[in-house]
């Protein structure tokens, strides 16, 4: 009997371990910046994670176009709509709670930095930075339910 009980222990841990692992797929799905001014749809790209914006509070510049990517150092890349560009690139889930090795895209400023992102509830915290990540800035993007 007290083999069966032992057994019985050991398969418990042993599966139940299983649920406190972090799930790779748990950053996918819809996230409103810091801001609330755009949604950014988190999906997997192969074997990593990527984001493209798909709402934006205010979609047309003054004009009345749509917003596009004038601040793109690139000329051909400049007529690219906002709504719709891939801004998160290359993520590869590390742990638990995070993801890095990836990039982040500024439309607001036309430059590129590395990335890395921490979930943390409901709450996906995307620090970009330039050659270390001590260097950067953190903004928190909240779950769109």
């Amino acid at each position: 009997m007290r083999k069966w009980i032992l057994l019985l222990v050991v398969m418990m841990v042993f599966t139940s371990g299983g649920a406190y692992a972090g799930n790779p797929d748990a950053i996918v799905g819809d996230w409103y910046t810091a801001e609330a001014s755009s949604v950014v749809q988190v999906y997997k790209c192969g074997e990593q994670y990527c984001g493209r914006i798909t709402w934006l509070k205010n979609p047309r510049n003054e004009q009345g176009g749509d917003k596009l990517d004038i601040k793109n150092p690139d000329e051909k890349l400049k007529s690219r709509r906002i709504l719709g560009l891939e801004i998160l690139r290359g993520f590869a889930y590390k742990d638990e709670y995070s993801w890095e090795g990836g990039s982040i895209y500024d439309p607001k400023n036309g430059k590129t930095y590395s990335c890395k992102m921490r979930l943390e509830g409901s709450e996906l915290k995307v620090r970009g930075y330039v050659g270390f990540s001590l260097l950067g800035r953190t903004t928190v993007w909240t779950k769109k339910t």
